[in-house]
Parts: C-alpha cells; sequence; structure tokens
C-alpha cells in the first residue's frame, strides 16, 4: 500500500488553514494553493530530504535547504510555526494513510520531519542574525519614490526606507518580499529581485501577471505610498570568481540578472560576460537599452536576445527560442540562469549537452521551487 506525498500536502493544508485561517490570508501565497503549485513544492522538498538522507545520510542537500531557508526568512517565518505545521502535518498522515500509519511509519517520518526542520531553523536563525533581525522581524517600512515603466505591462518601483536609515547591503541576484493589504484586508505577500538602486533607494521590477499583489501594485501603487519590505535574501547570488560568466533569463526572468550585470558593469570587472535574453518582442523586454548599455561598459561582454515575435528587419537565426549551441560558451563557465520553468529545464538541458557541469549551472525560480516536484512522489505505508 502506498500514499502520494502530494494527498497528504493537500490534507495538511486543508488543516492547516482550517485551524490557522490567519496564514493563508497573511502570509502563504493564496494564488499557489488555489492551484495547486505550494503543495506540490512541499511534496518534492520532502521527498528529496527523505531521498538524500537513504543515499547520502552524511551530506544533507544543502543547496535545497538553503533556498527554502531564504525564502522562509523573506516571510518573517518562525521556530513556532514549525511546530504548528508539524501538528497537522502529521494529522494529515494519520488520515490519508489511515491503518498503514503505524508506528513505525510515523516514527520514521517524524525523524524525517525535524531533521529538515532543525536544519532550516540552523540557517533562519543565522540569516536573521546577519539581517539584524534575530527576532525574525526582518520588515521595516519603505515608501514608493518613484515609479515609471520598463516595458509593456512591466514597472520599476523605487523603495527608500521609510526611517531614513540606509539602504541594507544585498548581493546581485537577491530579493525582497513586499508585503499589501488587499482590499478584502488581507496582507499578502510577493518575492521581486533587486533590479538596482537610486540614491537611497532599491529599486524592485514588477510585471503584471494573472496575480493579486502585482495587479494591486500596477493598479494603486504610487509615489508617496508605504510597503511594507523584508530585508534582502536569496541564495542564488553572483559569485566572486574569476571565470567566465553565463547569463541566461526568459520575460521578467531579466531582473536578477540585469542586477548580476549592473555589479560586474560598475565593478569593471574582467571576467568574459555572456548574457542571453529571450522574450516575447521588443515592447515586452524589460531592460533592453540596460543590457547593451552595461555589457558595452565591459572589456569582453557579449549579449545574445531571442524574440518570439519580433519587428522587421530582426535576423531569422534570433526569432523563436533560444539556443545556446549557436553561442560559443566556455566549459568552465557559471551559468545563472532565470525565467519560467519550461525554459530554465530546456536551457539547463543545452547547457549539460555543450559541458557545462550541472554544479556550475545556478536557477532562480518565482513561486514555489518546483524542480524537485516533478520526481515521482510515493511514499511506502
Amino acid at each position: 500500500m502506498s500514499a502520494t506525498i502530494g494527498e497528504i500536502a493537500g490534507v495538511f493544508y486543508d488543516r492547516m488553514f482550517t485551524a490557522h485561517p490567519e496564514l493563508l490570508r497573511d502570509l502563504f501565497n493564496r494564488g499557489n494553493q488555489a492551484n495547486g503549485e505550494q503543495r506540490q513544492a512541499l511534496a518534492g522538498s520532502i521527498v528529496a530530504f527523505a531521498r538524500s538522507l537513504v543515499e547520502h545520510p552524511a551530506f544533507p542537500p544543502e543547496t535545497m535547504l538553503n533556498r527554502i531557508a531564504h525564502k522562509h526568512a523573506s516571510l518573517g517565518v518562525t521556530k513556532d510555526q514549525y511546530e504548528i505545521v508539524h501538528t497537522h502535518l502529521f494529522a494529515a498522515i494519520a488520515e490519508v494513510l489511515g491503518d498503514a500509519a503505524t508506528e513505525e511509519v510515523v516514527a520514521a517520518w517524524d525523524e524525517v520531519y525535524w531533521l529538515m526542520a532543525d536544519a532550516l531553523t540552523t540557517i533562519e536563525t543565522r540569516l536573521y542574525a546577519e539581517a539584524n533581525a534575530p527576532d525574525g522581524d526582518a520588515w521595516r517600512d519603505h515608501r514608493v519614490v518613484g515609479r515609471y515603466p520598463e516595458a509593456t505591462d512591466t514597472i520599476t518601483l523605487l523603495l527608500e526606507p521609510a526611517d531614513g536609515a540606509p539602504l541594507p547591503s544585498f548581493r546581485p541576484g537577491q530579493y525582497v518580499s513586499v508585503q499589501v493589504e488587499l482590499p478584502d484586508g488581507a496582507h499578502q505577500i510577493r518575492q521581486y529581485s533587486i533590479s538596482g538602486t537610486s540614491a537611497n533607494a532599491l529599486a524592485i521590477t514588477v510585471k503584471r501577471i494573472d496575480g493579486e499583489v502585482s495587479s494591486h501594485l500596477h493598479e494603486h501603487c504610487t509615489e508617496g505610498d508605504v510597503l511594507r519590505g523584508s530585508a534582502p535574501f536569496g541564495d542564488v547570488v553572483l559569485d566572486e570568481g574569476t571565470n567566465p560568466v553565463l547569463l541566461v533569463s526568459a520575460g521578467i526572468g531579466c531582473t536578477p540578472m540585469i542586477s548580476m550585470l549592473r555589479h560586474l558593469a560598475t565593478t569593471a570587472s574582467p571576467r568574459q560576460v555572456i548574457a542571453v535574453h529571450a522574450d516575447r518582442s521588443e515592447h515586452t523586454h524589460a531592460f533592453r537599452a540596460d543590457l547593451d548599455q552595461l555589457a558595452a561598459k565591459l572589456p569582453d561582454a557579449t549579449v545574445h536576445v531571442w524574440y518570439e515575435e519580433p519587428q522587421e528587419p530582426w535576423p531569422a537565426e534570433r526569432t523563436g527560442l533560444v539556443d545556446l549551441s549557436a553561442l560559443d560558451i566556455p566549459e568552465d563557465a557559471t551559468a545563472y540562469v532565470c525565467g519560467p520553468l519550461p525554459f530554465m529545464r530546456a536551457v539547463r538541458a543545452q547547457l549539460l549537452e555543450l559541458g557545462v557541469p550541472a554544479s556550475d549551472i545556478h536557477y532562480e525560480v518565482f513561486g514555489p521551487d518546483l524542480w524537485l516536484a516533478q520526481e515521482p512522489t510515493s511514499v511506502p505505508a
């Protein structure tokens, strides 16, 4: 007999939000709950962690744990909330497995849960300390001091600390959480990459998608408004090496990449830089001019853009989907990838074929990390 972790995850969230409706209202992404993506991500992470314990017990999956911990820290997750999750997760296990939830099965998964929870809280405690928020409260008010269009359905907002404090330090590629109050009183949170800075303000760039927060920011956020924002977090950041850098993005996935490119240009990096971007057309391509201008400041940088629906004239070899085989990609390059999940999977496959090691390919996911959720999630009962 077996039961899928995905089914357990669904029952778990239903139970937890019934007992704690404030978590769905003010912490979890309601859209990702509605479309099932969050439960897929939870299932994938639990199975990946359990598989790692079996296959490599001495080597915890640090990349996965760091990614989750950074997201948790950006939301303000605290240690006591792991107790809430434990209560409702194990009630869901008992409900779904029924008689198969023997003492041995429950004990085994209890051990897996607390090993993962303890590892995460250790990382999160360090992240909060680095953000000068030892109690887990890394939030502060920010005043919107600028708003301007970046491309079709894309705007940049400049956020200045409302208390006049200096900007927090951040690494190229990191993001901040933004919390908005919606008409029904919910306080929903989303993460946005830091696309740049201006004076004493952080820049975030928001594409209008079918989502509550992005639509709210586009329709209602104006200069002078105050938004709650977190300290910067995120584990996919530009390394300090000297080897070639490959930046590959699609759509609004350009935001962490433009931050990395700005840093490379500002520091006059001698590294070889290859910037690749895919978009629908010139009109939807945010930071199109910045891409060329920043690359021009570097001694060894090239830009390669693909459009699905380009205006004439546009070279045929740059129409359609990104084809990295058409470029000279060094095997020792460190690659950073951001965009829709199918795009990132396709890019990763191309890079592996070109000889770039998997360990040198880093990706950033906007929303739940469904990369791990594609594997079978059957759990013996």
